[in-house]
């Protein structure tokens, strides 16, 4: 009889932990996350000297299968605040990289697009523009505030402009903002 108990006990130790350690599959996970914000942007125009203000439309798409790895899209519509009467948009798109610490999300990008160059010649109102090819580097912090808000603490990317008159331009863009998260 002792040794039936013993076996008992030993099917059931066996048996039972097997069923704690089991879980059921997710019905459902999300692939993609998306957030799509706006903010100001000021930028160091690289031709001429005052800072040139204006908004930023943006948009991050991160795979979640991929953990780390997203894509970033970006308008800049520098014309707004033009003390030297030039203006820059930029359309720009790419890869990006971000790490998630607690609630901030620090992030590297590489982005390429059009860039468009806006400015009046001479006394006379004339007005020309010309469209590059640009490509930019840059990084920032975005903060997640609540389930549908991030905050874009700071954005800074180097922009580089090759194709640009002579030996190119190469403006600073730095832009703060907020997003809706999906």
């Amino acid at each position: 009889m002792q040794i039936q108990r013993y076996l008992a006990l030993l099917v059931v130790l066996i048996a039972f932990p097997c069923g704690l350690f089991a879980q059921a599959t997710p019905a459902a996970s999300r692939p993609l996350d998306l957030q799509i914000g706006v903010g100001i942007s000021a930028a160091q125009p690289d031709y001429s000297s005052p800072h040139i203000k204006g908004i930023t439309i943006y948009g991050t798409l991160d795979f979640r299968r991929f953990r780390h790895l997203g894509i970033d899209g970006e308008i800049h519509d520098l014309k707004i605040v033009t003390p030297s009467d030039i203006g820059q948009s930029s359309y720009l798109l790419g890869p990006r990289y971000e790490w998630r610490i607690g609630r901030f999300r620090p992030y590297a990008k590489a982005l390429f697009g059009i860039g468009n160059f806006e400015f009046q010649k001479g006394y006379y109102p004339v007005d020309s523009s010309g469209n590059y090819f640009i490509y930019a580097f840059g990084g920032g912090v975005d903060l997640r505030a609540t389930r549908r808000l991030n905050v874009r603490l700071f954005d800074i990317e180097q922009q580089e402009w090759p194709s640009f008159e002579n030996h190119g331009l190469s403006p600073l863009v730095g832009t703060i903002g907020a997003a809706y998260h999906f």
